[in-house]
């Protein structure tokens, strides 16, 4: 996707909204889903035959990245742990019964936290569970990845890793500038990272992700460009460049962080152009939003033939997977569905104590939420839309359909962030950064069209 970064564009469109890794968004999911619901979906997606994407959430740090949003637990107590681990073994053993066994695992994903705070032999476990509950493969084109956090990983456990069968990585690197590293409480040198990167590829790995995060505290435009010198020269197959929402409402552990050590909106935007310019110039395509890959790489592959998908794992190659998650507040997808888990500790491990799936909340997409989520993906994953490939899937008149939301697209075109033609729509390489922008205008719950829950959101950039 070609990006032209025009800074007063972003400057008037950088707003609140929705990442769309589904649509709808978490924050329409509601209490009234339950097991029951769950399950009769799961049921009736084993008539469809699609292949399955497993996602896992190991919730345990062994210390706090005061940045962090996600769903964590800070502990070094290895009993805890194991506590975590018996009850997510029961938890495959207890969604493996919904799932026909014919039905390939293509995809699998340990996040976190730090997936590895468990030892390889550990993760064995997990991964013998999976084995006798659902239809692992060891094809060559599976993809198998686990979040790594290179101060927890040595070469001896990534040798182990690729033999139970991962052959994706995703590094956390951030920033490699010591000051800023400081101030989020994460100390990794450049070595610890470049040994895991090296080894991962004399192991077998297939790939090596990176990530980063601009707009943390302490980052300085010349400490962010030696960051990205070193991860040009180390040169993972993607990088993921993600903005910090600092929200120490919402995230205890940011209350950490001094709002006078953030870098300005101003800097912030520069870093964000700093980065496009050095992975563009090193050879990196642009997938879209923050997401950058080698054009060697199935991601880049995929955006340019039509395959590309998105889903709770961000961009993917693996398009039409039903995800199934495990885990502490754990999101998945399967036929109409979508569900999230038990987000607390207690009433996690009491669902399962009880035998029962620990649901905490979900829903049921109708057929206006289908229309608008096979829209809203195009947008995302290639930004464009042909209307008369939707009009031949959806048996609708798209311009008569969204009448109100290409109107609502007028000041956009106007501005030079798209294009609207008669017959398809077309993001400009000065809209690319954003998609999210133009994606909410077919959203019928961020426009109000549509009963919606309160939410709140990231900026777009």
């Amino acid at each position: 996707m070609d990006t032209i970064f025009d800074a007063e564009l972003i400057r008037r469109y950088d707003r609140p909204g929705p990442r769309y890794t589904s649509y709808p968004t978490a924050p329409q999911f509601h209490g009234q889903f339950g097991s029951v619901d769950y399950a009769r979906e799961a049921e009736r997606s084993n008539a469809s035959g699609r292949p399955l994407s497993l996602y896992l959430h190991i919730p345990f740090c062994r210390s706090s990245c005061y940045y962090c949003g996600c769903t964590r637990i800070i502990t070094r107590n290895r009993e805890r742990g194991r506590h975590y681990l018996d009850r997510l073994l029961k938890e495959i053993a207890i969604q493996g019964a919904l799932f026909d066994r014919s039905r390939a695992v293509d995809q699998l994903h340990f996040g976190g936290g730090t997936p590895t705070f468990y030892t390889p032999e550990e993760l064995a476990e997990v991964f013998a569970c999976m084995e006798q509950h659902f239809g692992l493969h060891r094809g060559a084109q599976r993809d198998y990845g686990i979040e790594i956090d290179p101060r927890t990983a040595n070469p001896k456990a990534l040798r182990a890793l690729h033999a139970l069968g991962i052959n994706r990585v995703s590094l956390g690197v951030q920033d490699f500038d010591a000051e800023v590293q400081q101030a989020v409480n994460r100390v990794q040198s450049v070595a610890e990272t470049s040994d895991l990167v090296h080894e991962a590829r004399a192991a077998g790995m297939r790939s090596v992700n990176f990530d980063l995060i601009y707009g943390l505290p302490k980052q300085s435009l010349d400490g962010f460009a030696r960051t990205l010198d070193t991860v040009v020269e180390l040169r993972p197959d993607r990088v993921a460049a993600y903005s910090y929402a600092h929200l120490p409402e919402i995230f205890p552990a940011q209350t950490v962080i001094r709002s006078a050590d953030l870098p300005s909106a101003e800097t912030k935007l520069k870093l964000l152009e700093l980065t496009i310019a050095r992975l563009t110039a090193a050879g990196y395509v642009h997938i879209g939003m923050d997401h950058f890959a080698l054009p060697e790489d199935e991601l880049a592959r995929a955006q340019a033939d039509g395959s590309l998908w998105r889903n709770f794992q961000g961009y993917t190659t693996k398009s039409g997977c039903d995800l199934v998650a495990f885990g502490m507040s754990a999101i998945g997808q399967v036929g109409d569905a979508y569900c999230q888990n038990e987000k607390t500790w207690a009433e996690y491990l009491a669902a399962i104590d009880q035998g029962v799936l620990p649901i905490h909340r979900g829903l049921i997409v109708d057929a206006d939420d289908r229309l608008r989520r096979e829209v809203i993906r195009r947008v995302m994953c290639f930004g464009q839309l042909d209307y008369a490939a939707i009009e031949a899937s959806f048996d609708i008149d798209f311009r008569a359909y969204f009448a109100t939301a290409l109107a609502r697209l007028s000041q956009a075109a106007s501005d030079g962030l798209v294009e609207l033609r008669s017959d398809s729509l077309q993001v400009t390489p000065r809209g690319a950064l954003l998609l999210r922008v133009v994606a909410m205008a077919f959203d019928a719950y961020a426009t109000g069209e549509r009963q919606s829950a309160a939410a709140r959101f990231s900026r777009v950039v």
